[in-house]
């Protein structure tokens, strides 16, 4: 990571909980460095246990990945950093609006069961079970 893209993250991260006066112990590593470990890792398509030695431990890689993923930090790290590209774009931090895939909503009751058609990858509705041609 280049130290203008950490500049530009490190305000974003969630802060830890010892920082905070909340307890727990101070974090052996550099969270920059832990990051720059897992973009090695997702960018090379690479093991955990491939982890180069220049990196920290990939046991401690993994923890720390770990912990991010099981408490919502990766989510909201995500969210903190597209809110900053929107805001510097010039839109609200928050998207005002979504989309709807229309085949993965269900359809109205007033439809006929069969003119819904047949999605392959959505047959635990019941809808779809019944509405599947016999093999």
């Amino acid at each position: 990571m280049t130290d203008g893209e950490w500049a530009a993250v490190r305000p974003l991260l969630p802060v830890p909980a010892w920082l905070q006066g909340r307890g727990g112990q101070p974090e052996g590593y550099c969270h920059r460095r832990m990051l720059d470990a897992i973009r090695y890792l997702v960018a090379g398509g690479i093991s955990w246990r491939a982890m180069p030695a220049d990196f920290p431990a990939w046991g401690r890689v993994y923890a720390f990945f770990r912990r991010w993923r099981e408490h919502g930090l990766s989510a909201e790290f995500h969210d903190r950093l597209r809110g900053k590209v929107r805001m510097r774009e010039g839109r609200e931090a928050e998207p005002t609006a979504g989309i709807t895939d229309a085949q993965s909503g269900r359809a109205a009751a007033t439809v006929p069961a069969a003119s819904r058609g047949y999605t392959g990858g959505l047959v635990d509705w019941p809808e779809a079970v019944a509405a599947r041609p016999a093999a």
